[in-house]
């Protein structure tokens, strides 16, 4: 019996092992992104994932429409599509 309860021991350490270095962490930094895309409001200035820069203009349910380029141009993204918030100027912040 005690040599099965030996064998059962590398694997489940491996296992506690993966979860503290890749899993967990990984899903910090998602719950981070979902915040941080959750409190996007109008007047942030944003980069998408595709290195898009502008100015939320609008919000409506998960379009977000940004202000790019010096003829500010309007372009509707979906909320997934920010990857960071590089100023927040919009609502009562300042």
């Amino acid at each position: 019996m005690p040599v099965q309860y030996v064998n059962l021991i590398f694997p489940l350490g491996v296992l506690v092992v993966f979860y503290f270095i890749l899993i967990r962490p990984q899903q910090k930094k998602d719950k981070k992104i979902r915040e941080m895309r959750g409190n996007l409001k109008v007047g942030d200035e944003i980069i998408t994932i595709g290195g898009i820069y502008g100015k939320i203009i609008k919000i409506k349910d998960d379009i977000v429409t940004i202000e790019v380029g010096s003829d500010k141009t309007k372009l509707p993204t979906t909320r997934w599509a920010v990857g960071t918030v590089i100023s927040q100027d919009g609502g009562s912040d300042n």
